[in-house]
């Protein structure tokens, strides 16, 4: 399974959960989870799903969202 690493501005836990629930919504095949203990706030997403569509989604909430290569 692919997975891609995100750096966020996410810092609170409701808005991490609203995320998380907003790409089930979108995306019901995958999985993701916040490292919020992490100094880049880290977004994990594991399966195949657009990057520009995740960008979008955090982004929307309020939040920075870039990939970390």
């Amino acid at each position: 399974m692919m997975f891609e690493i995100f750096k966020t501005s996410v810092n609170d836990v409701q808005i991490a959960d609203k995320i998380v629930k907003a790409l089930d919504s979108r995306f019901p095949d995958f999985k993701a989870n916040f490292d919020l203990e992490d100094c880049d706030k880290i977004l994990r997403v594991h399966a195949k799903i657009p990057v520009p569509e995740v960008k979008d989604l955090v982004e929307s909430f309020g939040c920075r969202c870039e990939l970390l290569e």
